[in-house]
């Protein structure tokens, strides 16, 4: 009996565990981390962009005016951003304006 008992609160706990880890912030790359990582070589840390080189800025009023799913087809789908870029899922892409919304206060 105190088998049964100690099985089915293990049962109850990685069940638990595998609902809950998906939704932990900790448990998936951040928007912050993302930026970091795959925008600011060009868009710089601060998201100025480099106008020379014609990179825009991610704090600018033109950007701020874009709505966020504006913002997110342009991290996916604009023709000069590399391929890792690109290939970023809705949910990275919806983290990274996220992250650049916070930038632009």
């Amino acid at each position: 009996m105190k088998t049964t008992k100690l099985l089915m609160l293990v049962m109850t706990i990685a069940v638990t565990l595998f609902i809950l880890i998906p939704n932990l912030s900790w448990a998936a790359d951040d928007g912050a981390t993302i930026y970091k990582s795959k925008c600011a070589a060009c868009h710089g840390a601060d998201a100025t962009g480099k106008p020379a080189a014609k990179i825009p800025s991610l704090v600018s009023d033109d950007a701020k005016k874009k709505s966020d799913s504006d913002l997110a087809t342009a991290i996916t789908e604009t023709a000069k951003h590399p391929g890792s870029v690109k290939g970023l899922s809705a949910d990275d892409a919806k983290a990274v304006v996220t992250y650049i919304r916070g930038l632009q206060k």
